[in-house]
C-alpha cells in the first residue's frame, strides 16, 4: 500500500492585482489551515501585489510568459512529487496539464475555470487566446476533476467541450473572511471620504476592455448633469493611458480618479456611496462579492454571467445592459433614495466564506486515492490501462476503476 502524501502545490501566474490571484491565495490559507504543505507556484514573471501566507512555500518559475513555463513547471513536478495538483485560470491550466502529462506525475490534478471563455475567445485578438477552447476539449479530461467558480462558467464550459459535463463541479471563490471585515473598518485618510464631500462612485479591477470602464466613465458625465458626485476606480492595467485621455477629452480631472492597485479596497468599498461593475463578461467578480460584504449598494451590468447569479437576478443589486451608459444615472439615484432599506451582506453569503469553499475543495481532493500509486500500472502504461484488474495494489486498483469509467464516459 501506498502512503499517503500532504502536499498540494497551488499555480497560478503572477500575483498581481486580480480578483483570481486573491483567491489563490485565500485557498493557500485555507488548505495550510487544514494541515496541509502548500507550495504557490508562479508559473510567470511579474509584479507580487498579496502577501504569501506564513508557512507556504513560494515557487517562483519565473518564466516570460505562461507558454513557456512548462519545463520549470516539469522540472517542479519531478522534483517535489506533489500529492495534489491545483491551477486556475484557462492558459495555466492548460500548460500545467500538458506539463503534468509529459512529466508523467502521478498527483491527482484539478483544475479551477475562472473565466467565460467564450467570451474570451471571441473578443480577443490574441490567436494563442483563440486556440484556447481546442486545447481545453483535448486536455481538461486529463484532470480528476474540474471545478467552475459559478454556474454560469460551468454552463460555457460544457459548451466548449461537452464531454466535461460528468467532471466539473461549481464551487464559489473564498472571498468573505474575517479579516475583511477587520480591514474595512480601518480609518481612510482620503479627502474625498470626508464629511461634506460628494457622493463618492467606486469600482475596481484590471484596466482592460473586459472591464469596460470605458462606458463607466461616460455615465458619469450624465451623473454629473444631475448631481455632484466624483468617480474612482481602483486598479493597474494596460489601458491606463487610453483611461486618462477619455478623462481629459470629457474634462473630468478633478472629479475621477485612478489611484492605480491599493492594497486596501474594502476601506474605500465601506464608504462609498455606490459600488458599480461595469465588465462585459464575468464568471464570478469577486469585487462585487466583497463591496457588497463592506455594505456598500452596487450597480452591475447584466453581463454573461457571474453578477446575475450572485444578486439572484437583482434582488440583491441593481442590474443593467452592458454597455448602457444611458441607464446608470437612473439606477444610482434609486439607489441614494433608498439607502436605508439595504440589506444585511454578511448573513447572505455564507457560501462564499473561505471555511464553507475550503471544505467543498477539502472534499473533492478527497473523492479520489490519496496518489497514483506504483502497481502494476508503471508511468507507461498508466494513461492506457483500462482494466481494473491490472493492478494489485489495493490504491492504484482504486484509480484504475475510476479511469475506466472515464474513459468511458468520454467515448460515450
Amino acid at each position: 500500500m501506498c502512503t499517503r502524501r500532504k502536499r498540494i502545490a497551488l499555480f497560478t501566474t503572477f500575483l498581481g492585482s486580480g480578483g483570481a490571484e486573491r483567491v489563490t491565495v485565500n485557498l493557500a490559507k485555507g488548505f495550510r489551515d487544514h494541515g496541509l504543505e502548500v507550495d504557490l507556484v508562479l508559473t510567470r514573471f511579474g509584479p507580487r501585489q498579496y502577501e504569501i501566507p506564513s508557512g507556504v512555500r513560494l515557487i517562483d518559475i519565473g518564466a516570460p510568459r505562461i507558454y513557456a513555463a512548462s519545463p520549470g513547471i516539469i522540472r517542479y513536478l519531478r522534483q517535489a512529487k506533489p500529492d495534489i495538483v491545483l491551477s486556475a485560470g484557462t492558459a495555466v491550466n492548460v500548460t500545467v496539464l500538458l506539463a503534468w502529462r509529459l512529466a508523467r506525475s502521478r498527483a491527482r490534478i484539478f483544475v479551477a475555470e475562472h473565466s467565460i471563455q467564450s467570451e474570451a475567445t471571441r473578443n480577443s485578438r490574441d490567436w494563442r487566446v483563440k486556440l484556447l477552447p481546442a486545447f481545453i476539449r483535448k486536455t481538461y479530461p486529463w484532470a480528476d476533476g474540474i471545478v467552475a467558480v459559478s454556474k454560469g462558467a460551468a454552463n460555457d464550459l460544457v459548451k466548449i467541450a461537452p464531454t466535461l459535463k460528468h467532471k466539473i463541479r461549481v464551487i464559489y471563490n473564498p472571498v468573505v473572511s474575517e479579516g475583511l471585515f477587520v480591514r474595512a473598518k480601518q480609518p481612510l485618510n482620503h479627502p474625498w471620504f470626508r464629511k461634506g464631500q460628494p457622493l463618492v462612485i467606486l469600482s475596481a479591477g484590471r484596466l482592460t476592455s473586459l472591464k469596460d470602464f470605458t462606458t463607466l466613465i461616460r455615465a458619469f458625465v450624465l451623473v454629473r448633469k444631475e448631481r455632484p458626485a466624483r468617480l474612482m476606480i481602483l486598479g493597474e492595467g494596460k489601458d491606463r493611458a487610453q483611461l486618462e485621455e477619455l478623462i481629459r477629452e470629457l474634462g473630468l480631472e478633478e472629479d475621477v480618479a485612478l489611484p492605480g492597485f491599493v492594497a486596501n479596497p474594502y476601506q474605500y468599498m465601506k464608504r462609498a456611496a455606490v459600488f458599480v461593475l461595469s465588465s462585459r463578461w464575468e464568471a464570478l467578480p469577486t469585487v462585487l462579492i466583497e463591496a457588497m460584504a463592506c455594505g456598500c449598494p452596487v450597480v452591475s451590468t447584466d453581463c454573461p454571467s457571474g453578477p446575475a447569479e450572485i444578486l439572484e437576478n437583482g434582488k440583491w443589486g441593481r442590474l443593467v445592459p452592458v454597455q448602457s451608459p444611458e441607464l446608470l444615472p437612473k439606477l444610482f439615484w434609486k439607489l441614494w433614495s433608498a439607502l436605508s432599506t439595504l440589506w444585511n451582506v454578511p448573513d447572505n453569503f455564507h457560501w462564499s466564506t473561505p471555511r464553507r469553499n475550503i471544505s467543498d475543495w477539502w472534499v473533492l481532493s478527497n473523492e479520489f486515492p490519496s496518489a497514483r500509486c506504483r502497481g502494476a500500472c508503471d508511468d507507461k502504461q498508466r494513461f492506457r490501462c483500462y482494466k481494473a484488474d491490472s493492478c494489485t495494489d489495493a490504491c492504484c486498483l482504486s484509480y484504475c476503476s475510476w479511469h475506466v469509467q472515464s474513459v468511458r464516459a468520454l467515448r460515450a
